[in-house]
């Protein structure tokens, strides 16, 4: 008979969620065992977060070497060496990895189980060892993978997605991306500005979805300066003798030949041999279990989700958070423990950032919207492009939202997500401290506007001598 081995929590996947749901059941007194088919790392070492970096930085330094007239400094031929750029990209991720299977492998191996599990039961997985798994609970923390419909996948070795860009021995000189979510819009800009001939299609006609019509159109056109934009269009993409052959059709209508194709057409969960039917799991829509993201509870299962797996925003803080989440509330199965949840918050790493934070859908809400076009410290840097939006609730302008593209996005989002965390009002970002010259100057426009749409009085400026512009 096979093996049977018992936990109080069992994880099935060794990523960033279910690193931190381990932990966190582990930590709170629960006997675990971790279920994982390859130990290889997470999402955002290995294909996400960090390559994604070491590319757009390679790109960033590309722009800014191309710019450098802008301040009197005159710079020879510049060559974009593509393989070198790759070899970089890999080096530096491959560190970032092993940092990550170097934890995996201080791992209690008695704790860590290499195979692939399947539910045969509420509590009950089977492993393709032929070892069964007793658990009080289990978590699912099996990640997202690449969406390759059938047209892409039919350009073999031509399509490229964002697990396999990295492994790219040199840059393509003609580049589709299909999809312009974050993904895709980071990638193809960063290829565009290291030299490749980059276009960039997408059924809708939003960029990144965001939600303020003005944050759109000055992205769109930041956007359309390195590459051709073709939104509200369906593509066909077929392989040829030399490459590949696109044919779209929609708002606008035509075909051109690529040497490659990215498919960045999102990232669904990893649900697919988990035989989630033996768990007894009620399943929404798209095929994803149906869980409370305050407990990561699956209903009033012994089952619960976390990270990208769970489909609600695949980000690396929130997949820990997540696990975290998760991890408690299996240690402590059956009382949950209802945990709020931080302000939502995306960033892309297009230059400028782009940065969507918090829910304005509050009836009644305000908006203020500052122009970087002329900020101060954006025109010293030549980096004066960009929009603000934030949004406030009536009547007392507490921020709830906020849509950027904007020099500094990164660290004026988290300033604002930050903010809205705390509940803080227009008026009372107002009264702290900006000091000048700075980026983070550009949110007084917006805020000024948000305390004269809202019954208070506006505080007394403390740096109102500041020069017009800044």
């Amino acid at each position: 008979m096979a093996d049977t081995l018992t936990c109080d929590v069992a994880v099935i996947g060794a990523g960033t969620a279910g690193l931190a749901a381990e932990r966190a059941a582990r930590r709170n007194g629960a006997s675990t065992l971790l279920i994982d088919p390859s130990f290889n790392g997470t999402t955002c070492a290995n294909v996400g977060c960090m390559p994604s970096k070491l590319l757009i930085a390679a790109a960033t330094e590309a722009h800014r070497i191309a710019r450098a007239e802008l301040f009197g400094i005159k710079v020879g031929d510049v060559t974009i060496d593509g393989p070198a750029v790759m070899r970089r990209v890999r080096a530096e991720r491959d560190r970032f990895a092993a940092h990550t299977r170097d934890a995996l492998d201080k791992r209690d191996p008695a704790k860590a189980v290499r195979a692939r599990a399947r539910f045969i039961g509420p509590d009950r997985l089977q492993l393709d060892d032929g070892r069964t798994i007793q658990a009080r609970a289990i978590i699912i923390a099996t990640g997202s993978s690449p969406l390759v419909p059938p047209p892409f996948a039919a350009l073999g070795d031509r399509l490229l997605t964002s697990d396999n860009v990295w492994d790219l021995p040199d840059l393509p000189r003609r580049l589709a991306v299909v999809g312009s979510g974050s993904i895709g819009v980071e990638l193809a800009q960063a290829m565009a500005r290291l030299g490749v001939e980059v276009t960039l299609f997408d059924r809708g006609h939003s960029l990144i979805k965001l939600r303020c019509p003005k944050v759109r159109a000055t992205l769109q056109a930041i956007i359309e300066r390195d590459m051709a934009v073709h939104g509200g269009v369906a593509v066909l993409p077929e392989r040829t003798a030399g490459g590949v052959r696109i044919r779209w059709n929609g708002d606008s209508s035509g075909e051109a030949e690529f040497d490659m194709v990215l498919a960045a057409l999102g990232r669904p969960p990893n649900l697919d041999g988990l035989d989630l039917d033996r768990a007894g799991l009620e399943l929404d829509d798209h095929g994803v279990p149906c869980h409370d993201r305050r407990t990561m509870r699956c209903g009033d299962s012994a089952v619960f989700l976390a990270g990208d797996v769970a489909a609600d925003l695949p980000l690396l803080h929130e997949a820990s958070h997540d696990g975290a989440i998760a991890g408690r509330n299996a240690a402590a199965f059956p009382a949950p423990i209802r945990t709020p949840r931080h302000v939502p918050f995306s960033i892309t790493f297009t230059d400028p950032p782009v940065a969507t934070i918090g829910d304005p859908e509050t009836k009644g809400a305000v908006t203020g919207t500052a122009d970087y076009g002329d900020q101060g410290r954006a025109r010293v840097e030549g980096r004066n492009e960009g929009t603000l939006t934030l949004y406030a609730a009536a009547p007392d302008g507490r921020l709830i939202g906020a849509d950027l593209v904007a020099p500094g996005g990164e660290h004026l989002a988290h300033m604002l997500a930050w903010a809205i965390e705390r509940r803080l009002t227009g008026s009372e970002m107002l009264e702290l401290p900006f000091y000048h010259p700075t980026l983070e100057e550009g949110l007084k426009q917006a805020l000024r506007t948000i305390c004269k749409a809202t019954p208070i009085d506006l505080p007394v400026d403390q740096d109102s001598g500041t020069p017009p512009g800044a």
